[in-house]
């Protein structure tokens, strides 16, 4: 299973590939990282009919949103997945990403137990 995480910090790469790296050595995951909406979308959209399943996104990012960026994914490919980070766990930010079709919502610091729960739902279903 293919997913793509989306945050403007870099070295959010590096987590991720810790955290899950026992599924990625198993090739359960694959894991691809944009740094910016417009980044994530060029990568999506390359593809024509992307293999990515579940997107990861920060909202607050320079330039797109990442709620722009759940907009745009849900009317040019609906099947994927998206659950939205912030560092700002405000009902404002958790109501708009839901109205606009995010699977799940996460606060930072990351709850890696939690995210990987989603994830190995998502696997399961597959």
């Amino acid at each position: 299973m293919k997913i793509l995480i989306v945050d403007d910090e870099q070295d959010v790469e590096i987590m991720f590939l810790q955290k899950f790296r026992k599924e990625i050595k198993s090739k359960r995951l694959e894991v691809s990282f944009a740094f910016s909406g417009e980044q994530a979308l060029a990568m999506l959209g390359n593809s024509g009919s992307p293999d990515v399943v579940y997107v990861f996104s920060d909202i607050n990012m320079p330039g797109m949103s990442g709620l722009e960026l759940l907009s745009a994914i849900k009317s040019r490919f609906p099947h994927i997945l998206v659950s939205m980070i912030s560092a700002y766990g405000d009902r404002d930010n958790y109501n708009r990403a839901i109205s606009s079709g995010a699977k799940g919502f996460f606060t930072k610091p990351v709850d890696f137990d939690s995210l990987k729960i989603e994830i190995a739902e998502l696997l399961t279903n597959q």
